[in-house]
């Protein structure tokens, strides 16, 4: 065969066997999905899911065992600031070092069929778990991404010490912001699984917050805190300069006053670094005992509590609330996180009448 023979026969024998060297196609580019501003991202082997906002860490649902419930915790403003106290978890310098089972944003109770779910925690004595009982984390059951708000869905049991569960919880958060503003949605339901189940009339309950010393009141009496190296040490009142919140309810009460009284919004504020600095806390019309009792304490703790106003009344009042095996009782809360500017009670009513209107 001649050699121009090879020539013209080579690239044939190229195409056929798919040798040859082709031109790139003008394909069209993939792109990349765009983030949404709010993710919500699961870590199941850490025990959480994170919540960003526009790539920073708003909060994060944790659930340890150390805690015996989960929780939001730590909890930020837009440009950062932590608003939960740290202890036990995360301690700082100079923050409180009592109840330590107040962390972060929680939801539960004080008597449930007998049972102390509130103050349950590492540090009760094994010999007297026997009187507490437990929110165990089940599953994430679905996460939502979002430019204008977040989704998670996780569900939990409420069990005895003799790990029979009393009631199954599903709840569903909604995270949002904007400008200054971080919001917090709890949508829970309530089923009584087994067993017929008690809220019994308690103080200790039941949707709640433990803050960092600057939005606690200044106190009156002496404080056992951390100092620089996490050493506990006390401190007289007079001496302390980081304390500056105050409690302002819907219905014109203000600091200590408001402990105990029925309120449909509650709001803790504070001066941070020479800023407004505040969390709102807001009750829903479709809740048991609405409007309910505000366990508001100076030193921090900030709870709304559908399930208890004996000891809010002195005794005028009682409410033991049953749920009968099988039924559902759905509790509906908002958070709502500012700062760098200070909402008047009217911005605030106009920001309750959006929550109510949308569940």
């Amino acid at each position: 065969m001649k050699a121009h023979s090879l020539i013209l026969i080579l690239p044939l024998v190229l195409i056929l066997c798919g040798c040859e060297k082709r031109p790139q196609e003008n394909t069209e580019e993939e792109v990349p999905v765009e983030k949404k501003r709010i993710q919500v991202i699961e870590k199941e082997r850490e025990d959480r899911v994170d919540i960003l906002i526009e790539g920073s860490l708003f909060t994060s649902y944790i659930y340890p065992e150390s805690i015996k419930k989960p929780a939001l915790f730590p909890v930020h403003t837009s440009s950062g600031i932590t608003v939960t106290r740290g202890f036990p978890l995360e301690s700082l310098p100079w923050e409180r070092v009592d109840h330590p089972h107040h962390v972060g944003i929680w939801l539960n109770h004080g008597d449930v069929n007998d049972l102390d779910f509130w103050n349950h925690s590492d540090s009760i004595p094994p010999d007297q778990r026997m009187h507490y009982g437990t929110i165990r984390h089940r599953s994430v059951k679905k996460t939502k991404n979002g430019d204008d708000r977040g989704y998670l869905e996780v569900t939990s049991v409420w069990e005895r010490p003799d790990g029979r569960k009393l009631i199954d919880e599903n709840t569903k958060f909604y995270f949002g912001g904007r400008d200054q503003v971080r919001i917090i949605d709890r949508i829970t339901s309530l089923t009584a699984a087994d067993l017929d189940v008690l809220f019994k009339d308690s103080k200790e309950g039941m949707m709640a917050i433990r803050v960092i010393r600057e939005l606690e009141q200044p106190a009156s009496e002496t404080l056992e805190i951390l100092d620089e190296n996490l050493k506990p040490v006390l401190i007289n009142p007079e001496n302390d300069k980081r304390s500056n919140g105050l409690y302002e309810s819907s219905e014109g009460l203000k600091g200590d006053d408001v402990w105990g009284t029925r309120a449909r919004w509650l709001r803790l504020g504070t001066s941070y670094q020479g800023k407004p600095l505040g969390v709102v806390m807001m009750d829903h019309p479709g809740n048991p005992n609405y409007p309910a009792h505000w366990h508001a304490r100076g030193y921090g703790l900030f709870a709304v509590n559908p399930f208890g106003s004996k000891a809010y009344t002195d005794g005028r009042e009682t409410f033991n609330f049953f749920l009968p095996q099988g039924e559902t009782v759905v509790l509906k809360y908002r958070i709502y996180i500012y700062e760098g500017f200070e909402p008047n009670p009217d911005e605030i009513n106009e920001e309750y009448e959006t929550f109510i209107s949308t569940y």
